[in-house]
């Protein structure tokens, strides 16, 4: 079997170099390569390691890397954004095997960032960091090209201390996410240290330490066995699809596996499951060379071998979602099977269940497997999830799981579109929709939303509970022996309110009707205070109750069984001591 190169996605946020990085690693490969073996195909940039070796020749002879290196180069797919690298999904993992997280070394981890390496966590890729933009430290003196340790060997010892300085703000960054990362010829067990790898993508400097930790680090981490292709029907992803003048609808797809010939039926997938249609046409770039004549830069295809990016052409592509499986039938016989394959894939993604959770809607396969799977990490259920924009159907789900837990009332809304009249129906039925372009932004806001909810909930409840007291009647302080008994009490524990009902010796004494404080009703008293009570009901100081006489605060057994078990983080000690007492005397 043959040993593809590895798959290297290039995420982070805006305007932190990462096309221009690209750029210069495509301008190294073409300047380095060896004829006929660089292509630009869609989306993906193949940089075969002997170019590499070559462009970082003094880097490789001094870390004697020479003859070690067996993966035959990189594939980089070029995906704008973290929706993209969503859908570079297949089942039971991703279609990358590395990610290089690209940060603006001047100003550390942002957004777009932040939500790179969220995903990368939730997928399990293994990845570096390019500490990018290193010709803006102050005092650095650039060399175009050089290798990052030959050249922080040659600057002032300000200039380094300047880096040295961002590199470590960038590590107490990744430290708040569980990631130990440090620069990365310091990295002594890159199992638990992650590289970062100080670059310019403006002077080339430090590229090539980059493409070499790649190479370590795929030869580290990726099972030789996962880089095997094989020879038979072609298994991809849908990137992207689109209408292109001329040929109709098309889908620009990644094969990882396999060969993909014109005149296939090929299985994928739209917002209502699997889809088969026939390749009319199988369309790539030129090589780069032959690239220049922007009227001439396709070239149709009889067929194309994984690890490929192509355009397919083919009728029955309308409504294909992006991150949607793509799976070639060369046997008829076997296109049952397939449909049911990609069926039983889309039911892991997309979920329809009768538990209670959260309802969570996206625009592609891709970024609505990545939110379940961030949200499963975060342990927040899922009651719903699927493609497209919510519905009448979600805002019901919605409220029904809104009935086991209010912190369940919510759309999680991830890049679509809300229909005005579904906003509408949210509102008057009280659910919460949050929508953003920002997963983790999403998260938050959702995590401070339900922290409201279940404070006010709470609050509710424990509105709705009679909170435990103990007072004792002060003696010489009787203002009324009977109907209504008025006495001058102090308050030993807890609370005491309006409307109680007070026990002694387990035996109802009478209701508290009014408390007073220095001559003025009061809503409550606690521990400490000496107030004026009237107590209603059929009770006389001297016979029921006498002067230095101790009450309690009657909870009723339910009340109390859930103050014990459920709220008692919620008591102060001197009330979990008065329900204490309480229950003992009434037993």
């Amino acid at each position: 079997m043959d040993i593809r190169s590895p798959f290297v996605v290039v995420v982070g946020h805006v305007d932190v170099g990462k096309t221009l990085l690209l750029d210069k690693i495509r301008g190294t490969s073409v300047a380095y390569r060896e004829p006929g073996m660089i292509t630009q195909h869609i989306g993906m940039s193949q940089v075969p390691w002997g170019a590499v070796e070559k462009f970082a020749a003094p880097l490789v002879e001094r870390l004697k890397l020479r003859g070690k290196i067996w993966v035959p180069g990189f594939l980089f797919i070029d995906t704008p954004g973290h929706a993209a690298f969503s859908n570079l999904r297949k089942r039971g993992g991703s279609v990358a095997d590395l990610a290089v997280l690209v940060v603006d070394v001047t100003s550390g981890l942002e957004d777009q960032g932040v939500e790179s390496l969220r995903l990368i966590q939730s997928r399990g890729v293994p990845f570096v960091i390019a500490a990018n933009k290193l010709d803006r430290i102050y005092g650095w003196k650039s060399v175009e090209n050089r290798p990052f340790l030959m050249a922080v060997e040659e600057q002032e010892w300000h200039a380094v201390a300047t880096l040295e300085e961002q590199l470590g703000k960038l590590s107490d960054q990744l430290l708040r996410f569980g990631i130990e990362a440090d620069r990365y010829d310091r990295v002594r067990d890159f199992a638990k240290q992650v590289p970062i790898v100080p670059t310019s993508a403006v002077t080339g400097e430090g590229v090539a330490d980059l493409l070499l930790v790649l190479a370590g680090v795929s030869q580290r981490f990726i099972p030789r066995e996962r880089l095997q292709v094989k020879p038979g029907p072609a298994k991809g992803v849908v990137m992207e699809v689109k209408e292109e003048k001329g040929l109709g609808v098309v889908a620009d797809v990644i094969l990882y596996d396999g060969v993909l010939r014109k005149s296939d039926t090929i299985v994928t997938a739209g917002v209502d499951g699997p889809r088969e249609a026939r390749v009319r046409m199988l369309i790539m770039p030129k090589p780069l060379e032959e690239m220049r004549d922007p009227e001439d830069k396709y070239m149709a295809m009889d067929e194309v071998k994984a690890a490929v990016g192509a355009r397919v052409v083919a009728d029955g592509l309308e409504g294909v979602v992006s991150g949607a499986p793509l799976i070639a039938v060369w046997d008829v016989r076997e296109l049952p099977n397939v449909v049911k394959n990609v069926s039983e894939e889309l039911s892991e993604i997309k979920i329809e269940s009768d538990r209670e959770g959260v309802i969570v809607r996206a625009d592609t396969f891709g970024t609505l497997e990545s939110i379940v799977l961030f949200l499963r990490g975060q342990k927040v259920p899922v009651r719903k999830a699927d493609v497209g924009p919510p519905t009448h159907k979600d805002i019901v789900e919605a409220t029904l799981s809104r009935r086991k837990d209010p912190t369940y009332g919510v759309v999680l809304a991830f890049n679509v579109k809300i229909p005005p009249e579904v906003e509408k129906e949210a509102m008057s039925s009280q659910i919460k929709i949050i929508k953003g372009e920002i997963l983790y932004r999403i998260f938050d806001e959702y995590t401070k939303w339900s922290q409201e909810v279940k404070t006010k909930t709470i609050e509710q409840i424990l509105s709705q509970l009679t909170r435990p007291g103990k007072i004792q009647i002060l003696p010489g302080f009787v203002f009324r022996r009977s109907d209504p008994v008025v006495v001058g009490v102090r308050v030993l524990a807890g609370t005491i309110k309006p409307g109680v009902m007070l026990v002694k010796d387990g035996r109802e004494v009478g209701r508290v009707m009014q408390i007073q404080k220095h001559g003025k009703a009061i809503a409550e008293a606690s521990v400490g205070d000496e107030v004026a009570v009237s107590i209603q009901g059929d009770v006389m100081v001297g016979r029921q109750v006498k002067e230095g006489d101790v009450l309690y605060v009657y909870v009723p057994e339910e009340q109390a069984r859930q103050w014990i078990f459920h709220y008692k983080q919620f008591l102060r000690e001197d009330e979990i001591k008065a329900l204490e007492e309480y229950l003992k005397r009434r037993r």
